[in-house]
């Protein structure tokens, strides 16, 4: 007796096309289609015992029948689950952006526990780079996932069109948010080093909270009217992602997007070569010229005449009442020795300006290709990109969400002595050197 006799069984047909019946359905009757398949196994063995009297026949049959019947269903669960016409490219995009996204998540991550948990780092300039980390990390963890999803699908966006628009929106979003929060950080580098006072005074927190709301308020503002447009936000095969449709510039939609994050960039680098600039005029400053005092009889007058007397009665050469200087004297407190200690706060100026600078220089240079990409897109009628640029130009942009732990820890030694003191091998926490007046 065949196989293919048992299977034509009424209740085998009966059973057979209730199971396609769930094959075609949500996921809500796969039990019911796993059922199916239990309760027909079960009938085939019933009715081989029955007709068949050779037991050993009975015996091989079924282990032949249910190895197929295991083979079968475990090829067709590989083939809905784990998809496997991958090609190798598609692997080394999945692997690459996969190592990508998990830099990123444990950089950005670990730079704002410190910020968050050293007290020695509330201050303006850690505060504005926690908040374009926290920008880092949102991207990595929501836009990266959804990338990674659609190469798996072939390159494919399986879900709908809004959901698509709303993706767009975030990685758009979050991209000008990196822009404008470096242009406000160039601002705040250039008046702690040219109008470090006027920086002191008014660089509160409620100033740094002010200026990351007016940087996401801009950036909501230039991607949000995109948003209701048709056709501007898209899945674009090329990149994997959603995002800019960028066509002719006659019936173009992102130029202007593009023209303005061009303008913020190189904004931000011209304050810095100003910066520079200014660095360079006052590298050699000259030392005050101090008058002396003119003494006739222990009594001074004159420029310094006020401070020589002071000496002079505080060593007890003088005579009289106290000089004017030393009425209501106070201890001098620790804020008033840093006042004096000027030379040092611009060397640690110079040092937070420095990397900065490094991490806005990164960021035009992995987004550079990218944008070349675009331009060449929007001015050029059939521009036909090598997709392996155009692979890396995107990556490149991926990988930018990541860099920016990795420098303020290579190049930020205030943040390698929070780290340390963290690190749990160490049996003593690293002391801090205080500054000195040399």
């Amino acid at each position: 007796m065949s196989y293919r006799s048992h299977t034509q069984n009424p209740a085998n047909q009966l059973l057979l096309v209730l199971t396609r019946a769930a094959q075609h359905s949500s996921t809500e009757v796969i039990v019911a289609a796993t059922s199916a398949n239990i309760f027909r196994s079960a009938l085939h063995f019933a009715h081989i015992i029955i007709t068949v009297p050779d037991w050993a026949h009975n015996l091989e049959f079924l282990s032949a029948a249910a190895v197929s019947m295991a083979g079968h269903e475990l090829q067709k669960s590989n083939a809905s689950l784990l998809p496997t016409d991958l090609s190798p490219g598609s692997v080394a995009k999945l692997a690459s952006l996969g190592i990508i996204a998990c830099v990123s998540l444990l950089g950005n991550l670990l730079f704002a526990f410190l910020t968050l948990r050293d007290k020695s780092l509330h201050r303006t300039p850690y505060y504005l780079m926690l908040d374009l980390c926290i920008g880092d990390f949102i991207r990595s963890l929501l836009c990266f996932p959804l990338v990674l999803k659609s190469i798996s699908s072939g390159s494919q966006w399986t879900y709908s069109k809004r959901s698509c628009r709303i993706v767009a929106f975030g990685a758009v979003l979050l991209c000008f948010h990196a822009a404008f929060m470096l242009l406000s950080i160039s601002l705040t580098r250039y008046m702690a080093i040219a109008h470090h006072r006027f920086y002191c005074k008014r660089m509160t927190g409620w100033a740094c909270t002010l200026i990351i709301a007016m940087a996401w308020i801009l950036s909501m503002a230039m991607a949000l009217p995109p948003v209701f447009e048709v056709g501007t936000y898209k899945f674009i095969k090329e990149e994997d992602q959603c995002t800019f449709e960028h066509r002719y510039v006659k019936a173009n939609d992102s130029l202007g997007f593009l023209l303005m994050l061009a303008f913020i960039v190189g904004a931000t680098h011209f304050i810095y070569m100003k910066l520079l600039f200014f660095i360079y005029d006052h590298r050699k400053m000259k030392p005050a010229q101090l008058t002396p005092a003119i003494s006739q009889n222990w009594s001074f007058h004159g420029p310094g005449a006020a401070g020589q007397a002071a000496a002079n009665w505080i060593a007890g050469f003088g005579r009289g009442p106290t000089p004017p200087t030393l009425v209501g004297m106070r201890q001098t407190t620790q804020t008033q020795i840093r006042r004096l200690l000027g030379l040092e706060e611009f060397k640690q100026e110079k040092r937070l300006s420095k990397m900065f600078y490094v991490i806005t220089f990164l960021f035009l240079l992995f987004w550079a290709p990218y944008l070349v990409a675009c331009y060449l897109r929007v001015f050029m009628k059939s521009a036909a990109l090598p997709q392996g640029y155009l692979t890396v130009a995107v990556w490149l942009t991926f990988a930018q969400a990541g860099i920016n732990p990795i420098v303020c820890f290579m190049l930020n030694k205030e943040i390698r002595l929070c780290l340390k003191s963290y690190v749990p091998c160490r049996n003593t926490q690293t002391q801090r050197e205080p500054y000195i007046d040399a």
